[in-house]
């Protein structure tokens, strides 16, 4: 179902679908020769010009495919690398999928076979020099290192940009969830940033952050991510890392679930092994089931009772969106430490400080001047540090 819904994305009509239940895929044509001319007979009488396949296909699995078939063969990395290439709008977006498309490519030309060589030996085969395949493999190198060599310069800007972010101590949360799940309409729903919304996969590549006011006054910054589907191919893992970074950085990961899905917990699974994959894995998670206003309410309880300290809502119609700000504002102020200090009357700009930078949970006054507890940050306890007072600090802990 889902491979359908890829290829009507990628703008394809799906009109049949085969199923081939062998125990392991076969080396040379990956449901079996058989298989295949059933396939290529099915295509002959619906007059389908490509045939897809759910998993990757080997090079040489393609073109033997395409051999049996009489038509095109693409497997689903092609599929999604398609869509990607179609929804990329930002210089460092396009740069990113046509990276992961060009290594999707560069093996696949020695799959034109040897006819296009003249590099090898004997009668016939010594030519002029570089034929067609050859000269085509070497722009696809020089184009990669060129990509390569763009993205890593963009990687260094957005390292720069999240080092400046840092410095303005605000709290990041990263929206991610599986393709389709309601990231981009929840982020404009929070913030009004006017992402663009489809119901389409991958209608989001490009990582938009914005500002968030919570309800205890804290400012938070939210981005938005591209969305994850099962067997994301590697190739575009690696491609998008620096954008994917923005997650690995987060103080808490906002996963987004499609509550009225087929396979809420399959998508999950499929989420959070993206999420190991580009080192997110240890972030803290806090987990929403979206579109909570077209699931029936035993089957949102069910998902609720089976994950513990989990969310409802409604990005939609804005339903459960208070309860989502104050979770939001109760996790992040928990992962930052509780410490008393004793600040002198002569310092009232201290005091002013430790109430705009941190939270203040309690305020005594007496001789000696203000004694404060409080919830501060690394960058603010090393600031204030002469005012910490440690005993009183380890005695809490």
């Amino acid at each position: 179902n889902e491979l359908a819904q890829l290829v009507d994305t990628a703008g394809a009509d799906p009109v049949d679908r085969v199923i081939q239940k062998r125990e392991a895929p076969d080396p040379a044509t990956y449901v079996g020769k058989g298989k295949a001319t059933e396939i290529q007979e099915t295509s002959d009488g619906l007059d389908a010009d490509t045939v897809v396949f759910d998993d990757e296909l080997s090079p040489a699995q393609q073109f033997n495919l395409e051999k049996i078939l009489k038509r095109t063969a693409l497997d689903r990395t092609a599929v999604i690398l398609d869509i990607f290439a179609q929804n990329a709008t930002t210089l460092e977006g396009k740069a990113q999928v046509e990276l992961a498309q060009l290594k999707y490519h560069l093996p696949r030309l020695r799959g034109r076979g040897n006819q296009l060589s003249q590099q090898g030996g004997g009668i016939g085969t010594r030519g002029p020099g570089e034929t067609q395949l050859e000269v085509d493999r070497r722009r696809i190198q020089r184009r990669l290192a060129k990509l390569e060599k763009d993205l890593s310069g963009l990687r260094r800007t957005r390292k720069k940009q999240r080092k400046s972010r840092r410095r303005s101590r605000f709290h990041t949360v990263a929206i991610v969830g599986y393709t389709n799940a309601g990231k981009s309409t929840l982020l404009n729903r929070l913030t009004g940033a006017g992402v663009l919304v489809e119901d389409r996969l991958f209608a989001t590549l490009d990582a938009t952050t914005r500002r968030l006011q919570l309800p205890g006054g804290e400012t938070v910054l939210m981005t938005d991510t591209v969305g994850f589907i099962q067997k994301l191919p590697t190739g575009l893992v690696e491609a998008f890392k620096s954008t994917l970074e923005e997650v690995a950085e987060a103080d808490l990961l906002l996963h987004v679930v499609d509550g009225a899905g087929p396979d809420p917990e399959g998508q999950m699974t499929a989420v959070r092994s993206v999420l190991r994959e580009i080192g997110a894995g240890d972030v803290p998670e806090l987990i929403t089931f979206n579109k909570s206003d077209q699931v029936k309410d035993e089957g949102l309880e069910h998902l609720l009772r089976r994950h513990e300290g989990s969310l409802a809502l409604s990005a939609r119609t804005g339903q459960g969106l208070e309860q989502l700000l104050s979770v939001i504002g109760d996790r992040l102020r928990s992962l930052t430490e509780v410490v008393d200090l004793v600040i002198p009357w002569s310092r009232g700009d201290v005091i002013a400080a430790v109430h705009r930078e941190g939270e203040v949970l309690m305020e005594e006054h007496d001789e000696a001047g203000a004694r404060i507890k409080a919830r501060l940050d690394e960058i603010s306890q090393d600031v204030l540090a002469e005012f910490i007072d440690e005993n009183s600090s380890e005695e809490a802990k």
